[in-house]
Order: C-alpha cells, then structure tokens, then sequence
C-alpha cells in the first residue's frame, strides 16, 4: 500500500474508520531526519499492508500539528482502533519502527 498525504479532512475520515490500523507521520520536507524516513515509510508500507500509512506536512497544516501536541518532527503516532498506541519521535530503521510497534 503507498503511503498516503493527509489534510485536515483526509486525516478525519481515516481516523473515522475503524479496520485498519494507521501510522501517520508529522513531517517538513527540510527536516534532514523526516527526508531520511520516507523511504522507510514506504518500506514498511509496504511489508505491512494491513496498516495506513499517511504523512501531514507540518508546514502545510500547523493547526494538525497543534492539535496533535507535535512539537518535534518526525513525528509518528500509531493508532489502532481510534485510540493512539504509541507515539515515536526521530529517524529509525524499518525494523527499528516495528519493533517499536510490536509487529
């Protein structure tokens, strides 16, 4: 599955679904260690395609980066069911990113 660019009504409709789990990134494109984990996004995209992939420009959409308390970048919250499991800072491998989650 691609990873998916997210806006304020994107992001309310997947979070409004329940099947999948979601992983979003909160990321600018001149933060070196959010460029760095692109490609890893899309990786783990990739191996995990029972999971949602998106990404919300801070600089686009400040008022989602307020809302979600993001204060460094990259920012992942992963979220299961409604609810956020888990929220990751900075730059990691794929694997490193599972195992964070517990996959």
């Amino acid at each position: 599955m691609d990873v998916v660019h997210l806006n304020e009504e994107s992001l309310k409709k997947l979070l409004s679904q329940q099947e999948k789990a979601v992983l979003i990134d909160f990321w600018a494109q001149w933060c070196s260690p959010c460029c760095r984990l692109a490609p890893v996004l899309e990786e783990f995209a990739a191996k995990h395609q029972d999971i949602i992939v998106g990404k919300v420009d801070v600089d686009e959409y400040p008022q989602l980066a307020a809302e979600w308390n993001v204060d460094t970048i990259p920012a992942l919250f992963f979220i299961r069911s409604g609810k956020v499991e888990k929220r990751i800072g900075g730059f990691m491998s794929c694997d490193a990113l599972e195992s964070n989650l517990g996959l």
